[in-house]
């Protein structure tokens, strides 16, 4: 399977629980630590994808790490309750549904080597 092809598919994949957990930890139904674990555990089935680092990104892959970078970095607290955190986050889960046609303002996520 081509490099370009497994990155596709990691990342629909791993978008759909992706907004599967961070909307369940906005709801109170998942503890913030759960959404680590899904953090470290997607990193670690990362790093079995063969990715060159010069395999283009697509727009949907930048929005996906860009969320994977906003979960790790802000604190629980942070995540929760910053209005302006969460319109981003809200609108990058968008974009990772398709629901959305724009591509989110301020999207930067690069992929981990």
């Amino acid at each position: 399977m081509p490099p370009s092809h497994q990155i596709e598919e990691f990342v629909d994949q791993k978008s759909q629980q992706l907004r599967f957990y961070l909307n369940a930890f906005w709801l109170g139904e998942l503890p913030h630590q759960e959404l680590e674990y899904y953090f470290w555990d997607t990193l670690e089935e990362w790093s079995l994808v063969n990715a060159s680092p010069i395999s283009p990104y697509s727009h949907k892959e930048r929005v996906f790490w860009h969320i994977m970078y906003q979960i790790h970095f802000w604190s629980e607290r942070e995540l929760a309750s910053n209005v302006c955190l969460g319109q981003e986050l809200h609108n990058c889960l968008h974009y990772l549904s398709d629901e959305a046609h724009h591509y989110p303002f301020d999207c930067v996520g690069i992929r981990p080597q």
